[in-house]
């Protein structure tokens, strides 16, 4: 990857650092000025409490939707940059809260983020790419276990940075900082891929688990003890809530998925839960091959989370009906705006959609959200409307 040099960067970052504490003084639109109780809104939401509204954020909230985001990218011309540099990742963060007055300020990051501290590197393309050095043998294997002790905070500081200023600066606003982690299938999938693996239906991981079903199983246990040091990193340095990502868990079919997502799934969920258990955890697995429907709904809760982030091909109504039947009442739900919605539907279209979700999930165990990431394309006052039409709902 290519890298600008050490002083161009240090001179841009001095330069936003001087930027942001012109924006801090300013007034932030849209958000609360006082906590409505001694803890955040969407904080007690998540922990399944009754809330005085349903709060709102945006999964991928940070980013190329936004004009303000777009012009970072000029400055900083590589996701690595502005997701490694404390005060843009910061900055980035921010940006969402300043414009909508989200309930949410998710950390501006990648899932692969933590991989150079586990001995792996990585690049990401402007368009998305990934590239990593595949690991598909016990001998590349060894890049990871002889990588030495895991330390987030020493191999990736900025993360706890970014939190801990977040934390810092949302205190007493009643905004909830939120870090996130990629469960260990998915994870695992980059690791052996190398790449994406959408295009071939994750054939070489496949082939891995067919082949040498050891090697592939001690990969997503050695993710799984990392992921969960990591997530605990995050708490440690200021997210109050961590939302768990097994992306490309639904290309599994349904006892492939028992066997080689769940386990690692809960190894994962419990270790924070059982360590930092005031801390609620949300599980979130996009609508794929397998997994559309809601197709594994009941097996997300079953991992032990307080919350499972549903995708747009699934109801609300249904997800709550179907996750007490299995006995997971405590279990709350998130979303899920179509984003397609959002980002294409008339204003009537928006504001119906989501008054349909508010009026079906209540006004406990629920946080408004998309059901998928929001759309690069999506104008920016169409989220406007969408979080403000939250704001405004009255159960």
């Amino acid at each position: 990857m290519k890298r600008t040099s050490l002083f161009v960067l240090l001179a841009r970052a001095s330069a936003l650092r001087v930027m942001m504490s012109a924006v801090s003084m300013q007034s932030t639109p849209a958000a609360e000025t006082k906590a409505s109780a001694a803890e955040p809104l969407l904080l007690r939401a998540a922990r399944g409490e009754e809330v005085e509204r349903t709060p709102v954020w945006m999964m991928r909230q940070a980013g190329r939707h936004m004009q303000v985001y777009r012009d970072l990218v000029d400055k900083y011309p590589t996701f690595r940059e502005r997701s490694e540099i404390p005060e843009v990742s910061f900055e980035v963060s921010m940006q969402p809260y300043r414009r909508y007055g989200t309930d949410g300020v998710i950390l501006f990051s990648d899932i692969l983020t933590p991989l150079p501290a586990m001995g792996v590197d990585f690049q990401i393309s402007e368009g998305g790419g990934i590239t990593i050095d595949p690991i598909r043998t016990r001998e590349a294997f060894e890049r990871m276990t002889k990588a030495g002790a895991f330390d987030p905070a020493k191999n990736v500081p900025f993360v706890g940075e970014v939190l801990s200023k977040l934390r810092k600066e949302l205190d007493g606003t009643g905004a909830t900082v939120l870090g996130f982690v990629g469960l260990p299938f998915t994870l695992g999938t980059y690791l052996v891929e190398g790449a994406t693996g959408t295009k071939t239906g994750f054939a070489q991981f496949r082939a891995l688990r067919e082949e040498d079903p050891e090697l592939a199983r001690d990969i997503l246990q050695l993710l799984a003890e990392r992921i969960a040091e990591y997530a605990l990193y995050q708490i440690d340095s200021g997210a109050q809530v961590i939302q768990v990502f097994d992306s490309w868990a639904g290309h599994l079919a349904p006892e492939e998925f028992e066997s080689w997502a769940m386990p690692y799934q809960k190894q994962v969920v419990q270790a924070i839960r059982t360590k930092r258990p005031d801390t609620p955890v949300i599980i979130y697995m996009a609508p794929d091959t397998y997994s559309k429907g809601g197709a594994f709904l009941e097996k997300l809760a079953a991992s032990g989370v307080n919350m499972v982030s549903i995708d747009h091909t699934l109801s609300i109504s249904e997800a709550r009906s179907r996750l007490d039947a299995a006995g997971f009442s405590e279990v709350g739900l998130q979303g899920n705006l179509d984003p397609a919605i959002l980002c294409d539907g008339t204003p009537e279209d928006i504001i119906c959609k989501t008054e349909e979700i508010l009026g079906a999930a209540g006004n406990k165990g629920h946080i408004m959200n998309l059901g998928h990431g929001i759309e690069p394309t999506t104008p920016e006052p169409n989220a406007e409307l969408f979080v403000n039409k939250v704001h405004e709902f009255k159960h």
